[in-house]
């Protein structure tokens, strides 16, 4: 696992993880998950909050296996490279905040960062506006950085503590499992599932948990991060992560054209809006909650598998995000963005900023 370690960890480790998320992402779509959509972290953490009832928009309600496989496979990898570390302990309530807002910036947007590269690899020009966002999100947040913002230092804790997140994650499992949508029928006697729209759009469970769980691997191997790789590109100039994700759009870019999914435009595009602005407000939004948080949606399911139960934290709080937004208003939808999503955006920036100014080490 050692040698495995260093092959994911090297230039063309990182390039080749990039490359095969955008095959793996593009094959799922094929095979069933929403157009642009074969992966989206925020997008399938909000189906699952849908499918336990946390929210009632009957259109996005499925668990997802992607998500499962992501935290399980990070946890095999990291128990195989002896780097399973269960912490804890760095502000978890506003980690819990930043999650909640980062998932309200992204469904503004419609998608986390993973399926802005995603979308702008099937032909969406809207992607262009929410990854300028992202990338402004993310450079707001490495100013903080510079200034001393810290959300201190966490503490190792006890293992079973690590495996709690693993374990919600093969609880939801059992449950798809065991508990199998009806045809035609939104709700079984537990979860709840879509029967149109993108949550009753969906790969062969087997399949998606599979891809799921390799991604969880390689990602928790190379430390793929998408705003991790902005941030460094800003903060070090260093382009080791900026790799993968241009690797991941290049990977993406081919096979949709092999199997006739690339649709460039701005208009008609799947699960999208064109209002440029708000395109790119979510995801300045979300952009600086990940900043603030350390990492994106993606790379906090991988730290949550490995042990780390502030990535947890933030990852209950994008869930939460979810509800929030499809209970109240203010999550898009292909016609606009919700009622009350452009009073969440300018909220959310409030609260990040407030953020941002205030937990900073004092010299």
């Amino acid at each position: 696992m050692t040698r495995l370690k260093n092959l994911f960890a090297t230039q063309w480790g990182i390039i080749t993880v990039g490359i095969l998320i955008g095959a793996f992402a593009t094959l799922l779509q094929k095979l069933g998950n929403p157009a642009n959509m074969g992966i989206c972290v925020a997008c399938f953490e909000r189906d699952i909050a849908g499918a336990i009832g946390l929210h009632r928009a009957g259109v996005v309600q499925y668990i997802r296996p992607e998500i499962i496989g992501f935290v399980l496979g990070s946890l095999a990898a990291a128990y195989m490279a002896k780097d399973f570390r269960a912490r804890t302990g760095s502000a978890p309530v506003v980690r819990f905040v930043l999650g909640v807002f980062a998932m309200i910036g992204a469904l503004v947007f419609l998608g986390c960062p993973w399926r802005a590269l995603l979308r702008l690899a099937g032909g969406d020009a809207n992607a262009i506006l929410g990854l300028l966002g992202l990338a402004a999100g993310v450079w707001i947040g490495t100013l903080f950085l510079k200034k001393g913002y810290s959300l201190g230092r966490t503490q190792a804790t006890h293992a079973a503590s690590g495996w709690i997140f693993p374990l919600i994650m093969l609880g939801l499992l059992m449950l798809l499992i065991l508990y199998p949508g009806i045809e035609g029928e939104p709700k079984n006697n537990i979860i709840f599932y879509s029967v149109k729209g993108p949550g009753a759009m969906y790969a062969p469970l087997i399949v998606s948990l599979g891809i799921g769980l390799l991604i969880g691997v390689m990602a928790q191997r190379s430390r793929f991060c998408t705003m991790g790789a902005l941030r460094d590109l800003i903060l070090f100039k260093q382009t080791h992560l900026f790799l993968g994700i241009t690797a991941l759009v290049v990977s993406a870019l081919i096979f949709n054209i092999i199997y006739g999914q690339f649709h460039p435009g701005f208009e008609n595009q799947p699960i999208a809006h064109s209002l440029h602005f708000w395109n790119a407000a979510g995801m300045v939004l979300a952009g600086l909650a990940f900043a603030l948080a350390g990492g994106c949606p993606g790379r906090q399911l991988i730290l949550s598998g490995e042990g780390d139960g502030d990535a947890a934290i933030f990852v209950i709080g994008m869930i939460a995000g979810a509800a929030f937004s499809h209970n109240f208003g203010l999550a898009s939808s292909p016609k606009g963005i919700g009622p009350n999503g452009a009073a969440a955006v300018i909220i959310g920036l409030a609260v990040c900023l407030l953020i941002g100014f205030t937990m900073r080490k004092r010299t």
